[in-house]
């Protein structure tokens, strides 16, 4: 009789092989997010220098903050206008930045960069996985959306306003598919915090408002999204323009709000505050997504109030000006991941996934900072090639004393480093347009420079030493020629009465 071996019996999956297959795909898919998690944290250890114009007064006031147990409220560390009113809206960045550095140097500042950029990663990824399943194309997304940041990956608390921005979208998402108005609860929470760090709080009201517009025209409209009663809405949206005046300066804060949205043409001197320039793959990036949320809502054949107002507010506001470049990226992932079809059938992606990912992502994390000697003595090193260190060093040594006369891009160094009072730097709640426009004349040397006040009455310059101005100063002989080397100059200068 036949006896059927082994080899002629067909094979079928054993119960360990599908036992097994969901963990190999769960390892896949937390290999893959360590991957997209990495490469923006990575970038921004591999770069690493500390040279932001504005993070030194920053610093300068958290220290002071740290010192005096109390917030500013007048204008520190200027010169002329050491009387105004000032209100640091980003006091808690500032204090908690300071600690940071006297707990590790500027090492500490590349921390805090790189943990912020690792957590809006990840809080990106989780907002699309919310509005799509698919989990090739959430990952896809992600990782052009940080493409398109990457000329924001600074020391700046902008940061924090881009993870409380994605993490406001999360909640409102969430909270108008399911039409549970508990959820929108945290958001008084997230705007408490939020108005204590930065001041663009303000585009989460404006989105938040958004959303109250679409709960109130959905009766009207059949192809609304929303599952949200106006009534929720907008006691979400007066609890948190309450939760907003819990900061040292009130309704006052709002003042500052307004002063920042309608500065001057002068400004646009910036660089910072320019528009986007289009000139390398994040500023394209950027127009990219852009256009594919455009795409998207078109295929869609009706009006979304909600997914088009935020787009529109977004490209107003990112097309704009080059530093809030942030808002259209973040707005147009969301709105592609929540209108394109969902075709595809549904990944399923382990819980654990993510938070291992992100674990993951710190541990390389430090294992690459010691491969790429990151360390204080670098940094610092990095930071002479750009900031006026030897000509402060100089300075310090030699117990020169001010006024100070400065250019626009020290002036935020010079008096963290110096401890002296500048002429201009990046506050543009304290400085307007005016003394902006004068500073910028002088130094590049146009007509009637020598009749500036500020640098009349200043004893000490420095500036570039290739700057207009330093070319002029050179051979007056009202202005001694204290020190210089390839990057910066020192004056001397009796001040005039």
């Amino acid at each position: 009789m036949f006896s059927p071996t082994t080899d002629s019996i067909p094979s079928t999956p054993t119960r360990a092989t599908a036992q097994a297959r969901p963990r190999v795909i769960a390892t896949i898919q937390t290999l893959l997010l360590t991957v997209i998690f990495l490469m923006p944290a990575i970038g921004c250890l591999r770069v690493a220098c500390v040279v932001d114009p504005d993070i030194w007064w920053h610093l300068a006031t958290g220290d002071w903050i740290a010192l005096h147990h109390a917030i500013p409220h007048t204008a520190l560390f200027t010169r002329t206008l050491a009387a105004a009113p000032w209100q640091e809206y980003s006091w808690l960045f500032d204090l908690l930045t300071s600690r940071l550095f006297h707990a590790f140097g500027l090492v500490g500042i590349v921390v805090y960069t790189t943990a912020m950029v690792l957590a809006i990663t990840v809080a990106l990824f989780s907002l699309i996985r919310e509005l799509y399943p698919n989990f090739s194309i959430a990952v896809l997304l992600t990782f052009v959306a940080g493409v398109a940041l990457l000329h924001i990956e600074t020391p700046r608390p902008w940061l924090f306003s881009i993870l409380f921005f994605i993490l406001e979208l999360h909640i409102l998402f969430r909270a108008r598919r399911t039409g549970n108005w508990r959820n929108l609860m945290w958001l008084t929470l997230l705007f408490a915090l939020w108005a204590n760090i930065h001041i663009q709080f303000i585009e989460g009201l404006i989105v938040l408002a958004i959303a109250l517009a679409e709960s109130l025209f959905q009766r009207r409209l059949p192809a609304s999204t929303t599952r949200l009663r106006p009534l929720a809405l907008a006691c979400t949206l007066i609890t948190c323009l309450t939760a907003i005046l819990i900061n040292p300066y009130g309704w006052h804060l709002y003042q500052a709000a307004y002063t920042l949205s309608t500065l001057g043409g002068s400004l646009s001197t910036i660089s910072e505050l320019q528009s986007i320039a289009f000139r390398d793959l994040p500023d394209f990036t950027v127009l990219f997504l852009t256009l594919a949320a455009v795409a998207a809502l078109a295929r869609q054949r009706r009006l979304l109030i909600f997914e088009t107002a935020l787009l529109l507010f977004a490209a107003v506001v990112s097309f704009h000006s080059l530093r809030d470049v942030w808002v259209v990226a973040v707005a147009a992932v969301a709105v592609i991941a929540a209108t394109i079809p969902n075709r595809a059938t549904p990944q399923h992606i382990s819980s654990l996934a993510t938070p291992l990912a992100a674990l993951t992502t710190v541990i390389l994390c430090l294992l690459t900072a010691s491969s790429f000697a990151l360390n204080n003595t670098r940094l610092v090193e990095r930071r002479a090639q750009v900031m006026p260190s030897a000509a402060a060093a100089f300075v310090r040594d030699h117990h020169l004393a001010g006024p100070l006369y400065n250019g626009f891009n020290w002036g935020g160094y010079l008096l963290w480093e110096l401890n002296l009072p500048d002429a201009i730097d990046g506050r543009s709640t304290i400085y307007d347009d005016k003394a902006l426009d004068r500073s910028l004349a002088s130094w590049n040397g146009q007509q009637n420079w020598a009749t500036d006040p500020q640098l009349q009455s200043a004893a000490l310059i420095i500036g570039p030493a290739n700057a207009p101005l330093t070319h002029l100063l050179r051979p007056d002989p009202a202005f001694h020629l204290a020190y210089e080397d390839r990057q910066a100059a020192v004056f001397t200068h009796h001040p005039t009465p």
